[in-house]
């Protein structure tokens, strides 16, 4: 059975006990930092072990409750199982314990247990109204049945009790997969002397072993995991859902920054603008404008971006869902599904939040038309995900479909065993609804090109290529579908709709065919081909393309630049000089036999050696493939 570990929050306003409430249930003190101790508040993140045994893991993060210090707030609570809410009896709910209510349900976190401290500072009355005051609140949030506790974390009143509740609470909740891809938002950079640099965060999924190469991103970093610590204690690997510390060798603290993120691949997408699925929070102090600056929290970082709408240029009111885009100022590293947060930097407030749909936006325009476009991605399969990407992109390697995507490698593998699905030569993945479609597409633009070009016989496919703008690998499977349904054909090289013929244009026809006449008639004495054009009034800029195509169709076949004769011409004479001549013959003997002067003889002599009826030895030409 799977080892399961939990990392649960302690959050609340500023100074309701939630450092002195995790020092009694874990006995240890996570304010470390001397300015923590003189002013008495949370300024960075503390963590501590809570409970342990064969089966479960459960440490405890204890987030800054001062306004000031929200985004490590945010930070502590994005890796989070369940929240303990700590409201103290003789304050009731307070600003931040709001706030923290509302960022915690922006970022998805509905597991929780409310507390009530410092009970000894209140008498009895005064509690029941402060638990009142605290069930009334809570109304409407996902919080509304969390169970509620009074303690006081100085006598020891309801701690041990709070402690069974919180181990007991994790049994229905779902543990997170050892599988699939190592991530590791880190939340704090520190060097220790003789040791280096090294990061703490809580791992969100997969898992880490000691000697692993890992990379640090979006910098691009590549380092390895030395040695990995949890709560102190050396382990050779980390699982999902503990809070762990890695020693990176070969990086300098001041090279890393909370926000970045340890992984063990490259399939997590780094990205600067994000497509998004957003919930407004009730009460904003000013509208949310089009293309308004926000802070981004998502994980452990916190960026500047703006807001991009396609449906509406403002939002003044609460609104349940809101499809835009967040196009941000730095890169970050993101998955679909993740959650974040978004505030406004003046005045400082949280306006709202949600959940990435697609990790790599693009442009789009203005209109219901895109709202519709994010709406079926929003709430697309894994497939219909990876085919909307292939739409646009025709074929992608499996890295960067899980990547782009937002899908595991065993959603891929699975979706690549079901029909249709198939690996190109060039091991990039598609669809038979690309190749379709792309076929289609070279259907079609062949068809336009035998209507224009009535004389070519078709396309090969460099030209193809250039003109479609389709990815080669993709050119090549369609092509191949094509013919498997003998719908083209490919005659050296060139492809063409099955059925077409290449053929002259009705208003030349006749003309050309006057033209193809005469030269048969003057069989082997022949007038420059420049002549035959001209009788026949066949205009110049005609002429070559017309050429051509008597050569390709062997109306005629080509002596030298000026002279041609007819194709049925050259092989009656070719084939009378043979059988009047020895294996081999002189030019005087070919003269004499086919009764042609040497206007004719030497351009005909060897456009036979180039056809390969003859070769030259000396003075005399010999038969390639002689018949007496």
């Amino acid at each position: 059975m799977q080892k399961r570990f939990y990392t649960i929050g302690m959050a609340g306003h500023i100074d309701h006990g939630k450092t002195t409430l995790t020092k009694a249930l874990t006995n240890i003190d996570t304010d470390r930092l001397k300015e923590e101790k003189e002013r008495q508040i949370s300024i960075e993140l503390g963590f501590a072990p809570l409970y342990k045994d064969e089966d479960m893991q459960i440490s405890i993060v204890d987030v800054p409750g001062h306004e000031r210090f929200i985004k490590k707030m945010i930070a502590g609570v994005a890796g989070i199982d369940l929240v303990v809410l700590v409201v103290a009896a003789d304050e009731g709910i307070m600003p931040q314990t709001r706030e923290h209510l509302d960022i915690l349900s922006l970022l998805g976190i509905t597991n929780g247990i409310v507390v009530l401290t410092k009970t000894s500072k209140v008498d009895a009355d005064l509690r029941e109204l402060a638990k009142d005051e605290v069930v009334e609140e809570l109304q409407g949030s996902p919080f509304e049945n969390a169970p509620l506790m009074m303690v006081d974390s100085i006598s020891g009143d309801g701690i041990q009790e709070l402690k069974e509740l919180i181990i007991r609470s994790m049994e229905d909740i779902p543990v997170r997969t050892w599988e699939g891809d190592f991530r590791m938002p880190i939340d704090q950079v520190f060097t220790v002397k003789g040791q280096g640099t090294i990061v703490r965060g809580t791992i969100y999924e997969g898992s880490v072993v000691t000697g692993e190469n890992l990379l640090i991103l979006p910098r691009g970093l590549s380092t390895k995991a030395r040695q990995i610590q949890v709560h102190g204690m050396d382990t050779q690997k980390g699982f999902a859902g503990q809070r762990t510390a890695v020693n990176l060798p070969g990086i300098h603290h001041q090279e890393l920054k909370r926000g970045d993120v340890l992984v063990g691949s490259t399939h997590l997408s780094v990205t600067d603008t994000i497509d998004v699925s957003i919930n407004v929070l009730k009460g904003l102090s000013h509208e949310m404008k089009q293309r308004m600056e926000v802070k981004v929290h998502t994980g452990t970082s916190e960026v500047m971006g703006k807001l991009i709408f396609f449906d509406r240029n403002k939002i003044d009111k609460e609104k349940d869902l809101i499809l835009c885009q967040i196009r941000l100022n730095e890169h970050i590293v993101v998955k679909r599904g993740d959650r974040f947060v978004i505030r406004r930097p003046t005045p400082m407030e949280t306006i709202g939040g949600g959940w990435v749909i697609n990790p790599k936006g693009e442009s789009y325009r203005f209109g219901h038309e895109t709202i519709a476009k994010l709406r079926s991605i929003m709430e697309g399969t894994p497939e219909e995900r990876i085919l909307n990407l292939l739409d646009k992109k025709k074929s992608m390697t499996a890295e960067s479909i899980q990547k782009d995507a937002s899908v595991t490698e065993n959603e891929l593998s699975s979706i690549l065993k079901q029909e249709g699905w198939f690996v190109l030569r060039s091991c990039n993945v598609t669809h038979i609804t690309i190749i379709e479609s792309c076929g289609e597409r070279i259907f079609s633009e062949l068809s336009i090109y035998h209507e224009q070009n009535p004389l070519d016989k078709g396309m090969n496919k460099g030209e193809l290529t250039q003109l479609l703008d389709i990815p080669y690998d993709v050119l090549l499977s369609s092509i191949d579908h094509l013919l498997q349904q003998k719908r083209l054909l490919i005659e050296n090289g060139v492809f063409s709709i099955r059925g077409f013929t290449p053929q002259l244009p009705f208003q030349w026809e006749k003309r050309c065919l006057q033209m193809i006449h005469s030269i048969r008639e003057d069989d082997l004495k022949v007038k420059t081909v420049e002549e035959y054009f001209h009788d026949a009034g066949i205009p110049e800029s005609l002429r070559q393309k017309y050429y051509s195509f008597f050569v390709q169709e062997k109306w005629i076949i080509p002596l030298d630049e000026k002279y041609a004769y007819a194709y049925e011409s050259f092989i009656q004479a070719t084939n009378f000089l043979m059988k009047n001549t020895g294996q081999s013959f002189a030019i005087t003997e070919a003269k004499e036999v086919l009764g042609i002067t040497r206007k004719y003889m030497i351009p005909f002599l060897e456009r036979l050696d180039k056809e390969g009826y003859t070769v030259r030895m000396n003075e005399k030409r010999k038969w390639i493939s002689y018949e007496e």
